[in-house]
């Protein structure tokens, strides 16, 4: 949402810059009329990238981090995506009730990190478990467990590790709802303290009201 309205202020700004360079080099100087357009439009694609310069710099110092950093943090995001589409992939060929029920709520869960993480980069670091382990394991665990599923015939040892598989796609899962909760602690907190604050506050009043 963030990015989709910094290009529009930045259009909006880069278009009636355009349409006045334009105007005042052909009619105030009496430029060409084909010099005057690349002028125009030079100027506007120059207003347009400083307008982009601007607003990632702000995000950055919203966000408390570096360049470095967030070009770090963008770069397993973008392989995080991928692992993800992965997962969706695979999903869909669970022929399991139970299995496709838990993994239904995984994949919210694992979509919910993604989110967040994408809108406050700097919440990256609460979450590196999910990104440098138990992402990669999902994804190498349901891979597996479609594959060996979909073969035509399956001997009891293909049956044990299909069952294990699923279990431990569960116990995954209950680690991946652990790693949100991780990285919206802070929230928590914060949320129950104001709650608690909100309570004390009416206590105090209701008492006060009533010595009246």
């Amino acid at each position: 949402m963030y990015k989709i309205l910094t290009i529009l202020i930045r259009t909006s700004i880069a278009i009636p810059v355009m349409f006045i360079t334009g105007l005042i080099t052909f009619f105030g100087f009496e430029v060409p009329f084909w010099y005057s357009s690349f002028l125009a439009i030079s100027v506007a694609g120059l207003s347009y990238w400083i307008g982009s310069v601007y607003f990632h710099f702000r995000f950055l110092k919203k966000n408390q981090l570096t360049s470095k950093e967030y070009r770090y943090i963008r770069r397993n995001l973008i392989e995080a995506k991928h692992k993800i589409r992965r997962i969706k992939k695979a999903f869909f060929s669970i022929r399991n009730f139970n299995l496709l029920k838990e993994m239904t709520t995984l994949l919210r869960t694992t979509n919910k990190i993604y989110r967040v993480t994408k809108n406050e980069p700097k919440r990256f670091y609460q979450a590196e478990q999910f990104y440098f382990s138990h992402l990669d394991s999902v994804v190498e665990l349901i891979e597996k467990y479609v594959l060996l599923y979909s073969q035509p015939t399956k001997r009891n040892e293909t049956e044990k590790i299909l069952h294990v598989t699923q279990h431990t796609l569960i116990d995954m899962k209950a680690k991946i709802d652990q790693d949100l909760y991780h990285m919206l602690s802070n929230d928590i907190e914060q949320l129950q303290f104001e709650v608690d604050y909100v309570k004390h506050t009416q206590k105090t009043k209701e008492r006060l009201d009533n010595n009246e």
